[in-house]
């Protein structure tokens, strides 16, 4: 079914041209984001669909081949911003968007954000055991060095503090209990 179905075509034009704007509006944010314009131009198209859509309806919708489709799709999944429906009748696989942006929104930070903290987190724990090993083996007698390592790893628990703090709030995104802090609206 489209959704202009009984609608006048200039009337139909002017909705149009509206959901377009809000369209590229959500491209170009999600281009802030990391996510390229199109994948943004993609949720949002699919974020004014009514109903669950097919790659074949996106791509042709969208005048983008299937297989930008696809890639667009699987980095929305990833990002928890569509879900993959079931439909009655339909071999192929249907999605819809997650309507929920405060949702999106935590899904989103959270999901990068803890992957960046964990790796940045064991690079830094790392660096800890190193500049160990090195006062073990080298810095005995040389104050110099041992100053060194001292300044080093002060810096490297200071961002390691930092990263804790990090998965606090991710931690406080996730359990909604942001939303005690700074309410929806």
């Amino acid at each position: 079914m489209n959704d202009f179905d009984g609608i006048a075509p200039e009337e139909a034009n002017l909705v149009r041209k509206v959901r377009e704007r809000v369209i590229d509006t959500i491209g170009k944010n999600m281009d802030l984001y990391g996510i390229t314009s199109s994948i943004g131009h993609l949720y949002g198209y699919m974020y004014f669909s009514n109903d669950p859509m097919t790659l074949d309806d996106l791509s042709q919708s969208m005048g983008m081949s299937k297989t930008s489709m696809s890639t667009g799709v699987r980095t929305l999944l990833d990002l928890k911003m569509i879900d993959k429906v079931w439909g009655k009748g339909s071999r192929k696989d249907l999605y819809e968007v997650t309507p929920d942006w405060h949702q999106n929104f935590t899904d989103f930070f959270s999901i990068k954000w803890r992957k960046a903290v964990e790796a940045n987190m064991n690079a830094l724990s790392k660096s800890l055991k190193e500049i160990e090993a090195i006062r073990t083996e080298q810095a005995a007698g040389n104050e110099k060095l041992s100053e060194l390592l001292a300044i080093d790893e002060a810096k490297i628990v200071e961002a390691l503090n930092y990263y804790k703090w990090l998965l606090r709030f991710i931690e406080t995104l996730e359990s909604g209990r942001i939303y005690d802090i700074v309410p929806k609206e």
